[in-house]
């Protein structure tokens, strides 16, 4: 007698094989049976009636790790069939967080972790999980070690690389994170302190992983004007450490970079793969991305912190400085000048002064205050505390569809969770965006493809042996849905409006939704 079975199912079963009909059987949390199963019983019986049943989707790259404290974390994750996430991505882990640079780190990761409270500030990774297992867990979660929250505890936002005792200081808590259950490690080299990294510098730095098999992941250097330099840097630090590595929201910034660095882009990331280097890359599907709004500045005026950085928001000459170098500088992320202050909407506001403006672009804010854009934008971040983000329209979506169609490219949302404001709909339609608008509507990918993409593919990426397939012996996590029915629902300007379409989302045999509705139940673990 199973537990469940799901009868006349069009199987999907993550590798991306042509579909196949078949019944499936749960026992205990695990697939117990695939095929013809006429003759089985169990307590549970769903008629599939041809619906397609796949693994559920794993998004390896989110930034949920405060959110899964959060009462109702988990709603709008399983209604776009999310079953698994991995956190602590673009090098900003939430643990640990100890030392002299405790307060400094908080601050670094609020924006795009939301508030982080004393009670989850977790001096090593396995407290971390110690406590985050005391959760109901609706669904799975595992985290990359964040290189920039470890490297800030050990020399703050100081410019240059390590010394040699910060660097002793930085592989001890690296290789205390990797044992404590880390499933990888992540870089943000576009944001301070990473960006203060020489390419030998940061090969020293991640030293530890040489020849280990553990995935690192990295938001690069520039995604801009310098995105391909950027991608050739890291292709040599992955050569040199022999490591799998991914490439996190490949993309090109700015019409001057749309449909021109693409596809050198993807010939470099094939020449290296050729070359024996273990190299994927993923993409997010929106042509806008969100992240703090500081990241529109020049990176050496974050030399120092926070405290530093408002302290020159506010003084006359280094307004002056930023904005000269903001108008003609291209060897930084330089997103104003890339894609203008219209693109660039301001999110997550705290102030009274300001939360009207919420959702508005820099330019309306502007055109509002009757600043010029850079004075706007200057006293925006000074009266905040540089503790807001942004919304930012960047990207060309025949570059999305040229990265999607490769074989070695993966699909994430890169999900923030600030504590308010407007949040970025790919937190709550990702997945559903992926089958409804690449799949059903442009056929860009087959439902195979797209499937395998976002289950056996990242699991395997992660070392997830149980999860992303439909077989004997793999863990429940399996989604029920007619393709046809799926849709996103949220939009940029009402984004909080969950997904809908998949039937029945199962987390570890626990129908997690069921009908087309949230039960309630959770089946999650941590996963390390």
């Amino acid at each position: 007698m199973f537990d469940i079975l799901i009868r006349d199912a069009r199987v999907i079963d993550g590798s991306g094989a042509p579909a196949f009909t078949a019944d499936v059987a749960i026992q205990e949390g695990e697939i117990a049976a695939v095929g013809q199963l006429a003759e089985a019983a169990a307590y549970e019986v769903i008629d599939a009636n041809g619906r397609v049943l796949t693994p559920g989707f794993i998004d390896i790259h989110r930034h949920a790790d405060a959110a899964l404290f959060r009462s109702g974390f988990g709603a709008a994750e399983l209604s776009q069939g999310l079953t698994t996430l991995i956190n602590g991505n673009c090098g900003l882990s939430m643990a640990p967080i100890t030392g002299a640079h405790a307060e400094e780190t908080v601050r670094y990761l609020t924006p795009i972790t939301g508030e982080i409270p004393q009670e989850l500030q977790f001096a090593s990774l396995k407290d971390y999980f110690c406590s985050a297992e005391e959760q109901n867990l609706p669904l799975h979660n595992g985290i990359l070690i964040g290189m920039g929250t470890l490297r800030t505890l050990v020399s703050g936002f100081a410019a240059g690389d390590l010394n040699l005792l910060q660097e002793r200081d930085l592989h001890y808590y690296l290789e205390q994170a990797l044992a404590d259950g880390a499933m990888g490690v992540s870089l943000g080299l576009g944001y301070a302190p990473e960006i203060f990294y020489s390419t030998d510098g940061l090969i020293r730095a991640l030293a530890p992983l040489y020849e280990s098999g553990i995935p690192l992941t990295v938001h690069m250097r520039q995604e801009g004007d310098g995105v391909v330099e950027s991608l050739k840097e890291m292709l040599t630090v992955g050569k040199a450490l022999k490591t799998p590595l991914e490439i996190s929201h490949l993309k090109a910034i700015g019409t001057r970079n749309w449909r021109r660095a693409m596809p050198e882009m993807l010939r470099l990331i094939e020449q290296a793969r050729e070359d024996g280097v273990d190299v994927m890359c993923d993409v997010y599907p929106y042509a806008a991305g969100s992240t703090q709004l500081i990241h529109v500045l020049p990176p050496e005026f974050q030399e120092g912190g926070t405290d530093a950085l408002i302290a020159a928001l506010k003084r006359e000459d280094t307004r002056r400085e930023m904005k000269r170098r903001m108008q003609t500088g291209h060897d930084f992320e330089n997103i104003t000048d890339l894609v203008g202050f219209e693109n660039v909407i301001a999110t997550g506001l705290r102030c009274e002064q300001y939360k009207p403006y919420e959702g508005w672009s820099i330019e309306r804010i502007a055109k509002q205050q009757g600043k010029d854009p850079f004075d706007a934008l200057f006293d925006l971040l000074a009266q905040e505390a540089c503790m807001t983000t942004m919304i930012d329209f960047i990207a060309h979506e025949d570059d999305i569809r040229e990265i999607l169609q490769k074989p070695y490219s993966g699909v994430i949302s890169d999900a923030t969770y600030p504590s308010s404001g407007l949040l970025h709909p790919r937190v709550y339609g990702t997945f559903a965006r992926l089958i409804e608008k690449y799949v059903v509507n442009d056929k860009t990918l087959t439902l195979e493809q797209a499937v395998h993409k976002v289950t056996q593919q990242s699991a395997d990426r992660f070392g997830l042996t149980k999860k992303g397939r439909i077989a004997v012996g793999a863990d429940a996590d399996l989604l029920l849905f007619d393709p046809a029915n799926i849709r996103e629902n949220g939009t940029y300007q009402k984004p909080d409006k969950p997904a809908s379409g998949f039937d029945y989302v199962f987390v570890s045999g626990v129908a997690a939704v069921a009908e087309g509705k949230l039960t309630g139940k959770c089946g999650g673990n941590m996963l390390y």
